[in-house]
C-alpha cells in the first residue's frame, strides 16, 4: 500500500490535524519489540493513528522482527543466546509457532522471510564449534528446518536479500560467545568479521569482504541494502575506548570494503557503536543509529559522504517512510520520531502505547 507525504503527515505527524481520520485508521505501521515496564518482554504492531494493534506476549527480549512479505505474519526472533522465534499473525493476533533452536544452537536475534514467503532464514550459533550457520525452515511444513549451512564466519547477525533472490548478505560479527559464559566476548585479539554473500539454494560462499587487519575488532552487525546493491553497515568497535576508528562502512560485490567517518566530533560522539542501519525509500540516503552516544547520522550512498546528524536519547530502531530521505526512528525511551534530511526537522510522533515502555534495536515497516 502507498500513502502519500501528505497522509503520513496527517497520520503521524506531531500535530494531529484530523483525529476522526486517525480514528478510522486501521493500516499497520511498523512492529518492534519491547521491554516492557514491569520487566516482561512483547511484540507490539502500531498502526497509522499511533493506536497499539497487537500486543504479544514474548518469553525473553526478542531483537528483530521478520515481516512475511504477504500474509500478516510476523515472526520475533530471540535475543542472543536466545532459542526461540515467535511466529505471530498480527491480524487474528494468534501464535502460529514458537520455534526452538536444535540442540546445541541458539539464535543470533535476526531472521528473513524469502521474497515469496516460503522459507523462514536465521542466523544461528553452532554452541560446541563457535560456527556461524544459516538456517532455512519450510513455512508450509509448520517451519521444518530443510537445511542449514556455513555462515562464512563466527558471529552471524543481520542478513539481507539481494535483488536477485537467490543471494543472501549475512553480516558475520567475528565474536565468540558461548551460552555458559553469558554475553561475554571471547575472542577480541583474533576475531575477523566479515561480510558474506552467499547463494541460498547451495549454501556456496560467493564473496567474502573483510575488514582489513588494523581494523580487525570492528564489528560487522547491522547493516542494509539499497536496490542497487549497495551495503552500508553500521559498525561496534571491540578495541580501546580512547581509539579515533571510522564507525560506517560501504560495500559492493566486488570491491573491498570502504570504511568512511563522520567528522571528528561526531565520529568520538557515536562511542564506537551503531545499533542499526536503513536506507531512506530510495536508497539515496542512509541511517545509521548511534543509541550509546543519543545520535542518529545520515550518509549519502553514492559519494559516502555524512550529510547530518540528530539527537536521539537512546535511538536505535530505524525504518523509511513512505517519501524519499525521510525516516522513523525510535528510542529506548518509549518514543517514536519521523526525521526529514531534506528539512533536517525532526518531529515526535504521538503514540499510544504501554506506558514507560523500551523499544527494542530495530522497527519493521509493515508498510511501504
Amino acid at each position: 500500500m502507498e500513502i502519500s507525504r501528505r497522509q503520513f503527515s496527517l497520520l503521524l505527524g506531531c500535530t494531529l490535524l484530523s483525529p476522526s481520520l486517525l480514528a478510522t485508521s486501521k493500516t499497520n505501521l511498523f512492529a518492534s519489540a519491547i521491554k516492557a515496564e514491569a520487566g516482561g518482554y512483547e511484540l507490539l504492531v502500531i498502526d497509522q493513528a499511533g493506536q497499539t494493534t497487537l500486543r504479544h506476549r514474548l518469553p525473553a527480549r526478542a531483537h528483530h522482527i521478520a515481516t512475511h512479505p504477504h500474509e500478516p505474519i510476523l515472526a520475533a526472533v530471540g535475543r542472543r543466546p536466545e532459542t526461540f522465534i515467535d511466529v505471530v499473525d498480527y491480524r487474528s493476533k494468534a501464535l502460529i509457532k514458537r520455534i526452538t533452536s536444535a540442540a546445541g544452537q541458539h539464535f543470533y536475534g535476526h531472521a528473513i522471510y524469502s521474497p515469496d514467503g516460503r522459507w523462514l532464514i536465521s542466523t544461528e550459533n553452532e554452541i560446541a564449534t563457535g560456527r556461524g550457520l544459516i538456517v532455512i525452515r519450510d513455512t508450509a511444513d509448520n517451519y521444518r528446518v530443510i537445511k542449514q549451512f556455513s555462515s562464512g564466519g563466527i558471529g552471524p547477525h543481520e542478513l539481507k536479500m539481494m535483488a536477485d533472490e537467490k543471494t543472501l548478505v549475512v553480516a558475520n560479527g567475528g565474536i565468540l560467545t558461548h551460552p555458559d559464559k553469558g554475553r561475554e566476548k571471547l575472542n577480541l585479539e583474533s576475531m575477523r568479521p566479515s561480510l558474506a554473500y552467499i547463494d541460498l539454494h547451495t549454501g556456496t560462499l560467493l564473496e567474502q569482504a573483510f575488514m582489513p587487519d588494523k581494523h580487525h575488532q570492528l564489528s560487522i552487525r547491522h547493516f542494509d541494502v539499497n536496490q542497487a546493491g549497495t551495503a552500508v553497515i553500521g559498525l561496534q568497535y571491540q578495541g580501546s575506548k580512547t581509539d579515533d576508528v571510522p564507525l560506517v562502512a560501504f560495500h559492493r560485490q566486488g570491491q573491498p570494503l570502504s570504511l568512511v567517518r563522520a567528522p571528528s566530533v561526531t565520529n568520538q560522539a557515536m562511542k564506537h557503536y551503531c545499533g542499526s542501519a536503513r536506507f531512506d525509500k530510495s536508497g539515496s540516503i542512509a541511517a545509521i543509529s548511534s543509541p550509546r552516544g543519543n545520535l542518529v547520522t545520515f550518509w549519502q550512498a553514492d559519494t559516502q559522504q555524512f550529510i547530518a546528524s540528530t539527537l536521539s536519547r537512546d535511538g536505535c530502531g530505524l525504518a523509511h517512510t513512505d517519501h524519499p530521505e525521510e525516516f522513523l526512528i525510535s528510542t529506548g525511551r518509549g518514543y517514536c520520531y519521523r526525521y526529514n534530511c531534506q528539512t533536517q526537522r525532526k518531529e515526535k510522533i504521538k503514540l499510544s502505547v504501554p506506558a514507560h515502555i523500551a523499544w527494542d534495536n530495530h522497527m519493521s515497516l509493515l508498510i511501504s
